[in-house]
């Protein structure tokens, strides 16, 4: 890659904007999931009676759907960064090219 186009998007507002967005959404939703997968992996080791609790008179336990919630929040936030990367990361990077190909 050429050296000029770098240091140009290297210094471009728009670039480090990018970047700050992009690394501060990216922070939240990982200590968010981090919180999440953590959690639940702290009931396991800490309160396994309570995750062994059956719901009704079958075989699913507390921690059964909770599982299943780690794993659907996993997807939730996945789809999340996804939208907002196809929206706003993606608009910031287009008018990023733009000004920094002219």
């Amino acid at each position: 890659m050429d050296d000029d186009l770098v240091r140009k998007i290297a210094n471009d507002p728009r670039y480090r904007q990018l970047k700050a967005r992009r690394t501060s959404f990216g922070m939240w939703l990982t200590l968010a999931m981090l919180v999440v997968y953590y959690g639940f992996i702290l009931l396991v080791a800490f309160n396994k009676p309570l995750l062994a609790t059956r719901l009704g008179e079958g075989v699913t336990t507390v921690g059964m759907p909770l599982g299943l919630g780690v794993i659907l929040f996993t997807i939730l936030i996945t789809g999340i960064y996804v939208r907002r990367a196809n929206s706003e990361f993606d608009k910031l990077s287009d008018d990023l090219n733009k000004a920094v190909l002219k």
